[in-house]
């Protein structure tokens, strides 16, 4: 069955009581690949990344959670929130192993690859780098931006940190003298940062744009406009194409060669605010203000997960009405 056969339904992921603001994937494990939500709702959940199934939810924070992340084999998740506390958590367990205070809300935070440090972003204008094996000394500090961060990333091999802030500027941290050494300049905050798999593209989400950059150089590689102010971007792990959401309450997605838009859908009833490929890139999932997670796949149509081929009159009249993924 030809893939322009079907129609795209996602799979939604309930649970969660307020909006998603932010999702991540771990890496490929021997037990597949988990999916990690942040929610308003103060309770991060974990679920199975081919499937949404529920696997269970961090409870501790006592405010909204801005950010959540896993470590690359799934077995620490960290969280940030508007209790003012960066949180590293057993992911196996669900058992909270470190809290890091800060002065403000924490919107951002990051494994390293060798999950040796986290990084957060606050509201107090502040990026900041813990070592979770030595967790009470005096974390790395990094001033400069004259807006919230909104999101922080280890890059170059940890030797560096990326951040973006409401201050419309992504600036370049060294690690080793503790200096900012490049920064761009944008006409809108940029939303969103995301690394490539290999390491390779940085793609950023800014205003109606989505721009692409070699993250050795920071050299711009592209910029696509897109039909509405968006609010995350996910590129491929094959780099042929990415994906995209915000106010509009749509997903798109867009030939990364050409910057063309191949496809448009509107399953989501409410602003998209984060997507994210999963790591093997046959899926990909969005968060959203209406208070759901949704998997969409690549190849629409291919057995995959909970996905069967299935006949096109099979699949019913609306795409507002995917099937139902029970998260608790």
């Amino acid at each position: 069955m030809a893939a322009n056969n079907l129609r795209q339904i996602p799979l939604t992921c309930s649970g969660h009581t307020r909006p998603v603001v932010h999702l991540d994937f771990s890496d490929i494990c021997d037990a597949g690949y988990f999916l990690i939500s942040a929610c308003k709702d103060g309770s991060p959940m974990l679920r199975h990344g081919d499937t949404g199934d529920w696997v269970g939810t961090f409870e501790g924070h006592k405010g909204a959670v801005w950010n959540a992340t896993l470590n690359r084999n799934a077995t620490l998740a960290a969280s940030g929130a508007a209790d003012f506390t960066g949180k590293v958590w057993n992911a196996v367990t669900g058992a909270e192993i470190h809290s890091f205070q800060h002065k403000h809300i924490v919107k951002s935070v990051a494994f390293d690859r060798d999950s040796e440090n986290i990084v957060t972003g606050s509201n107090e204008k502040l990026v900041r780098v813990f070592n979770l094996e030595q967790p009470e000394a005096q974390p790395e500090e990094y001033a400069g931006h004259t807006g919230a961060i909104k999101r922080a990333l280890f890059c170059r091999g940890d030797k560096c940190i990326i951040s973006a802030a409401e201050d419309k500027t992504v600036r370049l941290w060294d690690r080793m003298t503790g200096i900012e050494v490049q920064r761009l300049q944008f006409n809108s905050n940029p939303n969103s940062l995301e690394i490539s798999s290999d390491n390779h593209i940085l793609t950023i989400s800014h205003g109606s744009s989505i721009s692409f950059w070699e993250i050795d150089t920071l050299k711009k590689l592209k910029e696509v406009k897109v039909p509405t102010n968006v609010a995350s971007a996910s590129l491929h792990p094959d780099k042929h194409v990415f994906v995209c959401g915000g106010e509009d309450f749509k997903m798109y997605k867009f030939d990364y060669i050409t910057g063309n838009e191949i496809e448009s859908f509107k399953g989501h009833f409410g602003p998209v605010h984060s997507v994210k490929f999963s790591p093997d890139g046959e899926l990909y999932a969005s968060g959203s203000e209406d208070g759901t997670l949704r998997l969409w796949q690549t190849t629409v149509g291919k057995t995959y997960g909970l996905w069967k081929c299935t006949e096109p009159a099979d699949l019913g009249n609306s795409i507002s009405s995917p099937r139902e993924v029970q998260a608790n």
